[in-house]
């Protein structure tokens, strides 16, 4: 931005018509205009190469100041008039504008610095013109007379270093309030994605972007489907392989299982050992909830084979698994106390989906679904499943027959 401005304001002053005297000894524009753009390019280029020192940028700060100020005081050198000649031309809101650049470095001190120097810098002008030059200019009350000649008109100077002061202040103010926001948003964010890996993306984002403190008790009813996952014979061959390759191997199953359910829409509600408890539409409401779950199961079970013959090829033993998934009515919301909560689903689909499960075991299945899932599942536009259903299906924990489809071989 400010090689922009140099060079908008070299063009425009070579195409400008020149006002001052033909024999003026001083014509200070090009040789500041010069002056800056060198060192403001000497800038750039260390800061592309990320070598540009905090104390440069500080250094700079003054020099952007000074080259201004010391421009505007060579104008009655170049106009041959009083000092106080210097003081009356507009090149002095310049200086607002370098105040304002250094905005874009985010840090309220380098405006405040900036703003400083500002002030510094024109009060010095002012004493210079008043009692410091070999002909100082005269100081007058009239405000007719400060407006039509070289004399200086205190009150009016005042006024400008007031302004000065009053912007920096107010961007000062306005850019630590920013920065401050920013630094919360950038906690918050760091503090959303790493709620993410506790959570599923979805309560994660529940949590954060509540406007109000999340309590026990608060509930929500929702038709969902629920998934269990469950690795079979787990813990048995966890006392056999030791604890680095049980680690691994849950690992390795869990890599499998979670993104195929986030893949499809799913949340996981909670790890149970080598147990996966997934739900389709809790967290965020789905009007395809049964044929996610169903289509996030089958993936599941294609990957968990597809990781059988890999470790087949390493020679180590293959693992068995069931899934069980049910539909129905279920009730979403916060558990515990004030000090520890947990978002789970409460309702009689979440015990049948975990029986179902199990009763994997007693059928030889690796998937047991209610057939009202899967008729839901069609519903809903799933048309690659075709599992066949076991009409009256005995369920241990279910007092009534029902029908169940199953994926076995």
């Amino acid at each position: 931005m400010q090689i922009a401005g140099i060079v908008f304001f070299a063009v425009l002053y070579g195409l400008a018509r020149k006002t001052f005297p033909a024999d003026a000894t001083l014509e200070p524009v090009p040789w500041a205009l010069a002056f800056y753009f060198t060192f403001t390019v000497v800038r750039l280029v260390l800061a592309h190469l990320r070598r540009l020192p905090q104390w440069m940028v500080i250094v700079s700060i003054f020099v952007d100041i000074a080259v201004l100020i010391v421009t505007i005081w060579s104008f009655h050198i170049q106009y041959m008039q009083p000092p106080g000649f210097s003081l009356k031309g507009p090149t002095m809101l310049y200086l607002f504008g370098l105040i304002a650049l250094r905005a874009l470095r985010f840090d309220p001190r380098y405006v405040a610095l900036a703003g400083g120097a500002a002030v510094l810098g024109w009060g010095a002008l002012v004493v210079y013109a008043v009692a410091v030059a070999p002909a100082t200019s005269a100081v007058t009350g009239d405000y007719v007379r400060y407006l039509t000649s070289p004399d200086v008109l205190i009150g009016g100077e005042v006024d400008k270093i007031l302004t000065l002061v009053m912007v920096t202040l107010v961007l000062t103010i306005a850019l630590a309030r920013a920065r401050k926001q920013l630094i919360r948003s950038v906690s918050e964010s760091q503090a959303a994605a790493e709620l993410s890996r506790f959570f599923s993306p979805e309560i994660a984002r529940q949590i954060t972007a509540s406007d109000h403190m999340v309590k026990p008790g608060e509930g929500i009813q929702r038709d969902i489907a629920i998934l269990f996952v469950d690795l079979r014979g787990f813990t048995a061959l966890s006392h056999r392989i030791g604890p680095n390759e049980t680690v691994s191997l849950l690992s390795n199953y869990q890599a499998i299982v979670v993104p195929a359910v986030q893949k499809h829409g799913g949340a996981i509600d909670k790890f149970l050992g080598d147990g996966v408890m997934a739900t389709f539409g809790a967290a965020s409401p789905s009007t395809t909830y049964a044929r996610d779950a169903l289509a996030a199961a089958l993936e599941i079970d294609a990957d968990l084979q597809a990781w059988n013959a890999r470790r087949a090829s390493r020679g180590s033993r293959a693992m068995a698994w069931g899934m069980g998934l049910a539909t129905g009515p279920v009730v979403f919301g916060a558990v515990g106390d004030a000090s520890h909560l947990e978002y789970t689903v409460i309702g009689e689909a979440v015990n049948l989906a975990a029986k179902l499960e199990k009763h994997c075991k007693s059928c030889g299945a690796r998937l047991c679904a209610t057939a009202q899932a899967l008729a839901l599942a069609r519903e809903q536009g799933l048309t690659s499943c075709d599992l066949p259903v076991t009409t009256g299906a005995g369920v241990e924990g279910v007092t009534q027959p029902l029908d169940v489809c199953t994926l076995r071989g």
